[in-house]
């Protein structure tokens, strides 16, 4: 029998599961929320006092970081590396001129956001000017770079709790999306996944059967506002420095893990269509659905390994 726990942190909906006896697995799972909050409180955007917060209102000093913020700052950089600079933190700037300059929770549909003209946006910095010491774990961030971590972060800490519930049974961490799972269920059967149809939220364009892995959806279809009569959304083309323009409202990856997965769907939404699954298939494991804006579906040719 499975237990599992749910509940809300950055800024989304949260699910742990841990397939073992309930006496033994729900005092486990009472630990996952703390974890989180943990995490959030080092790496949100939203939090004035948050260790990030903290950073990205010291450019140009060496800011000594605790284990948590060095780690994900490292799978930034890993990210921005394995997707040619598609998916990188040095986007906060992009993202407030957008007006997601609070948390979505508090964002009102229809706000128009102070800041600069969209129409002003610039390309974001990469993080090669960024400056890091490992022997006193210090991050100096140059002028005019600022830092949110965003799914990266979210994927990290899936993967985190994933790992930390694992030895007690087969586990699975759901953080808004990003999926991390640590293998078979205790029966030796896979667990099964819906993939929501941005279109239809309701019905499911896909039902996965997958193991050890990670599944993420990067999409435009939820956590979006108008600016200035505009729609815009959460997910960034640094070539622009504006709200990707993609004819892919949402793709969903699975990868060896969940941040690869996340970095993935991410980077073939902003691609789009044609450039993405051409990016998925380049990648051999990898596998993806894209849902189309216009009602399409694609399916990379690896993904029929993991369909119902």
């Amino acid at each position: 029998m499975t237990a599992q726990i749910d509940f809300r942190a950055m800024g989304c909906q949260m699910l742990a599961i841990l397939d073992a006896p309930v006496p033994r697995a729900r005092p486990k799972l009472a630990h996952v929320p703390e974890w989180f909050e943990s995490w959030e409180q080092s790496l949100s955007r939203f939090r004035e006092n948050s260790e990030l917060s903290q950073l990205n209102r010291s450019p140009g000093k060496s800011v000594p970081v605790s284990q948590t913020l060095w780690s994900v700052l490292q799978a930034a950089m890993r990210a921005e590396e394995a997707s040619g600079g598609l998916v990188t933190p040095a986007v906060l700037d992009a993202l407030e001129r957008a007006g997601y300059d609070r948390s979505f929770d508090t964002l009102k549909i229809d706000e128009r956001a102070n800041g600069k003209p969209l129409a002003e946006a610039a390309p974001a910095i990469d993080l090669s000017q960024v400056k890091i010491e490992p022997t006193t774990r210090s991050v100096l961030l140059p002028l005019g770079l600022r830092l949110d971590f965003g799914g990266v972060a979210k994927g990290w800490a899936a993967q985190q709790a994933m790992q930390r519930l694992s030895p007690y049974g087969p586990a699975l961490v759901d953080a808004g999306g990003d999926i991390a799972i640590s293998g078979l269920q205790g029966d030796g059967t896979p667990w099964v996944i819906g993939v929501a149809d941005p279109l239809e939220p309701e019905s499911d364009l896909a039902t996965l059967n997958v193991g050890r892995c990670g599944v993420a959806t990067s999409g435009t279809d939820y956590r979006r506002w108008k600016k200035d009569g505009a729609w815009q959304h959460h997910i960034i083309d640094p070539r622009t420095g504006l709200p990707a323009t993609s004819d892919v409202l949402s793709a969903t990856v699975i990868a060896p893990n969940v941040v690869e997965a996340e970095v993935a769907a991410k980077s073939v939404l902003i691609l789009g269509s044609q450039d993405g699954l051409g990016w998925l298939e380049a990648h051999p494991a990898y596998a993806g659905i894209l849902a189309l804006g216009d009602g399409q579906r694609l399916f990379s040719s690896r993904m029929g390994t993991y369909l119902d």
